[in-house]
């Protein structure tokens, strides 16, 4: 098995952003620092950008690079770690970089993204048709601006064989880790995965990571209605206890709440009782069966079905993702 060639794209005014950095460099610290006694050759890294520096970022900093855009093209894998900001919100990429990832692609190499690195991948057309993923506070703007691209915002990666594409932020790292997996085998990424503390596979999905708070509206009805039903959600709240305190009619009610959420009424309760379990699960040590008598949803069975159903994954593999090392004692009690 052979590591090969990797090539991060750098974009020219990259670090902008302090998240910028993060995320470029995950692929670096799993690509750029060899690991003799796990494979030898490792891979061999190259940071690529159409300058040889980077515009200086709010913070004081410019990222200057060894390698150009044409060091792309010859890659075994491009990896467009990071775009700016103002990309994600429609202003144009660097041509020169999309002309770059284009040539790579045809060249035969192996193309990934990480985070918002998917919007240059779908904008130089390499999306067109595949499943791919991005951070889930972008994946609607991602599937809005390509509809050409099916749009999965519940993964923490996709592979696509020759296109793969992460979820944002640490999600970046469970795809690093994939392709090491995929090249040198699963005992080198495990053992690549533990020196870096870290899973070596992670369960779930993003989904699990997505805010499930209550929408703001400017409903003066419907607003103080969804604030109480969150706060006597251990109760066995219906469609019907909800439009009456609203004072409308199930219709009406059905078609406001609608208007706001994008949501179904009994949708959004389900939704309510899971983040609110969510919450349990994070800050308190409360079992299983109590988390689910005090989110609403009855038995254990029920919040381990429903959880699952729309976290991907199961509440205790959730507690232990979010678990903090000391609750407190009161969190503890039945």
């Amino acid at each position: 098995m052979s590591a090969g060639t990797v090539a991060i794209a750098v974009a020219d005014d990259i670090g902008s952003c302090m998240w910028d950095m993060y995320e470029i460099a995950i692929p670096c610290s799993v690509f750029g620092l060899p690991q003799p006694d796990l494979a030898d050759p490792w891979y061999d890294l190259r940071l690529c950008s159409v300058r040889t520096e980077t515009a200086p970022s709010a913070q004081g900093f410019s990222l200057r690079t060894r390698y150009g855009i044409e060091d792309l093209v010859t890659a075994d894998t491009v990896i467009v770690a990071a775009v700016p900001d103002s990309v994600v919100h429609g202003e144009p990429m660097s041509p020169e970089l999309i002309e770059a990832l284009r040539a790579a692609a045809d060249a035969g190499a192996r193309m990934v993204s990480l985070c918002c690195g998917a919007f240059a991948l779908a904008e130089a057309g390499l999306l067109d048709g595949r499943r791919a993923t991005a951070h889930w506070m972008h994946t609607a703007a991602l599937a809005e601006r390509y509809p050409a691209v099916r749009v999965d915002d519940s993964v923490l990666y996709v592979d696509e064989c020759d296109v793969l594409t992460s979820a944002g932020m640490s999600a970046a790292l469970d795809l690093c880790l994939h392709i090491v997996r995929c090249d040198l085998g699963a005992h080198v990424a495990n053992q690549l995965a533990r020196r870096m503390v870290v899973p070596a596979h992670r369960a779930g999905g993003q989904a699990q990571f997505i805010d499930l708070s209550v929408p703001v509206t400017d409903d003066d009805n419907l607003g103080p209605v969804l604030q109480w039903a969150v706060e006597n959600l251990d109760q066995p709240l219906t469609v019907d206890d909800l439009a009456r305190r609203a004072r409308m009619s199930i219709r009406t009610f059905h078609r406001r709440l609608r208007a706001v959420t994008g949501t179904t009424p009994l949708k959004w309760l389900l939704g309510r009782r899971i983040a609110h379990a969510q919450a349990l699960l994070e800050t308190t040590s409360l079992p299983i069966e109590k988390i689910s008598e005090r989110s609403g949803l009855g038995t254990a069975t029920n919040l381990r079905r429903h959880f699952a159903a729309q976290v991907g994954v199961s509440p205790t593999d959730y507690r232990r993702a979010f678990e903090t090392s000391a609750l407190p004692a009161a969190t503890q009690a039945s």
